[in-house]
């Protein structure tokens, strides 16, 4: 009973923490992206790409955004990786979508991405092409210094209150938060089910 009392009140400090005026700004500039026809490109790893799956659903059919998940096509990822390496795989799929200065990455990654520790080197490169192009890069993710945290704009950053949760506590927090964007009145334009 403890360590479930523990970890919700982690949680509520995680609430009380999280910078409100970067999720205000994410809602800002995904609905300019809507209104100039641009698109969200959605990207993780893991559990963030379960998330970004089904934010690409809520962001179609709750705000008339035109979205797209990465690892949707489960065909094109397999044969990417296979032929061209997981490194380049999310660069290379933004590549041929013509993804454009109208548009916008949206990353959901525990710990953003790290150049130096070889780790998920594949969203790191995906945010370098998406800057390249000059679009926006929005992240929701649970570490200080990963690349997302640093070159995201706005990055949403889950507080750490507890080094054991950082992974349960950010992606948890990440569901929360896309869930509190679509449902904003400047974004939502469909009524939900229930």
């Amino acid at each position: 009973m403890n360590e479930i009392k523990s970890y919700i009140k982690e949680s509520i400090e995680i609430l009380n923490q999280i910078n409100l005026f970067s999720i205000f700004k994410a809602i800002k500039i995904i609905k300019n992206c809507r209104s100039k026809k641009g698109r969200i490109f959605f990207a993780g790893s893991g559990g963030g790409a379960g998330h970004a799956s089904h934010a690409t659903n809520d962001f179609r059919k709750i705000c008339g955004v035109e979205s797209y998940c990465i690892t949707d096509n489960v065909s094109e990822l397999t044969a990417r990786i296979n032929d061209e390496g997981w490194n380049s795989s999310y660069m290379k799929w933004l590549e041929v979508s013509n993804f454009s200065k109208k548009d916008i990455l949206f990353v959901f990654s525990v710990g953003g991405g790290n150049v130096k520790k070889k780790v998920s080197i594949n969203l790191v490169n995906a945010m370098k092409y998406a800057k390249k192009k000059q679009g926006k890069i929005i992240s929701i993710s649970g570490k200080r210094d990963g690349y997302a945290t640093k070159k995201s704009n706005p990055s949403i950053l889950i507080p750490n209150i507890n080094n054991d949760n950082i992974t349960p506590h950010t992606e948890s927090f990440q569901a929360l938060i896309w869930h509190l964007i679509v449902s904003h009145k400047q974004l939502k334009i469909k009524k939900t089910k229930w």
